[in-house]
């Protein structure tokens, strides 16, 4: 659509052009590629008559990119966590800033438990002996693993998420446990500090956002806090957990093991020392990775950068004093 007419969006990644269908008409589009880290030299040439942003949580939204775009009404992120936007900066500048939550939600939970059994039963372990030759006979010793039966699973975060998470492991017959500013009226769940559950679960599992006070949360005294027969699993953002202590902690043996599907950096290099050992399992960011669930955090994306062109208040705004301002 080249009407010039219509308001000129930037689209930071290519998308499939049927999950953004609903921007058709109503805007003009200059699009980046579908691999990128940062925004292209042809969105960055066009920031300055831009009135809508739709982005990726790969991309940072400075202060110095915000003020670049001078015409800039409207900001989407297509993810739920914003720690990719300077949402003060925005916010000072009047610009609502959408994100995506709730759809996420089962396929992020499904992840994280197929992660916490995969580690649990040292599935990478196992198959990787199968593969090398390593698999001589049945053995009554070999690649034992933690029953998830009666374990204590300690939930960092009761959100949307943490939730659905518990209602899974629940059905396994776990004990659930769990940390957040806030009480979770479901019987059954206690809380603790964030200390007293390091100390007591047999699995820990990461689904606080990524804020000032949980940056590096799970430091080297934390960690140390965990059982030696712990696991670890981060669905979350990469730097609640500080990586170089947690290699210490799993190369001794001080934690059993730890499974991730976000680090810090992203992606993290394929020579970083924590892929040398065989009890971390390492995933590229794919939580929320199925075909229905990308497909809707783009539209809700969309629905989101629409309101906001159109000076309506957004499905899911991150800073909606933004509109209290305005009256």
């Amino acid at each position: 659509m080249n009407d010039l007419s219509l308001p000129l969006v930037l689209m930071t990644h290519t998308l499939p052009a049927d999950w953004i269908s609903k921007l058709h008409g109503h805007c003009r589009l200059v699009v980046g590629p579908e691999d990128a880290t940062h925004l292209s030299v042809e969105l960055n040439a066009r920031l300055a008559e831009a009135e809508g942003l739709f982005t990726l949580l790969t991309i940072p939204i400075t202060d110095e990119l915000l003020r670049q775009a001078r015409k800039l009404r409207v900001i989407s992120n297509m993810a739920a966590g914003v720690d990719n936007i300077d949402v003060p900066a925005c916010t000072s500048r009047g610009i609502p800033v959408g994100n995506t939550p709730g759809v996420l939600t089962e396929a992020t939970a499904d992840l994280t438990m197929a992660l916490l059994l995969s580690v649990a039963r040292r599935l990478p372990e196992a198959r990787d002996d199968a593969l090398s030759g390593q698999w001589g006979t049945w053995s009554p010793t070999g690649w034992l693993g933690t029953d998830l039966n009666g374990a204590t699973l300690g939930i960092i975060g009761m959100g949307k998420i943490g939730k659905a998470v518990a209602r899974r492991a629940a059905g396994f017959g776990m004990q659930i446990v769990y940390s957040d500013p806030q009480p979770c009226d479901e019987p059954g769940y206690i809380r603790l500090s964030t200390a007293e559950l390091l100390i007591q679960s047999d699995i820990v599992s990461l689904h606080t956002p990524l804020v000032q006070s949980t940056h590096y949360l799970l430091n080297s005294e934390m960690l140390g806090l965990m059982k030696t027969s712990a696991i670890l699993i981060n669905t979350a953002r990469g730097a609640i957990i500080d990586l170089d202590a947690l290699y210490t902690h799993l190369k001794a043996h001080k934690i059993a093991a730890a499974a991730l599907d976000v680090t810090y950096p992203e992606p993290l290099p394929p020579e970083h020392k924590l892929y040398t050992l065989s009890n971390c399992l390492i995933l590229p960011h794919i939580g929320s990775a199925t075909h229905n669930t990308r497909r809707k955090m783009a539209e809700l994306a969309c629905d989101n950068l629409l309101a906001g062109l159109a000076g309506r208040p957004m499905l899911h705004c991150v800073n909606p004093e933004v509109y209290q301002n305005k009256e």
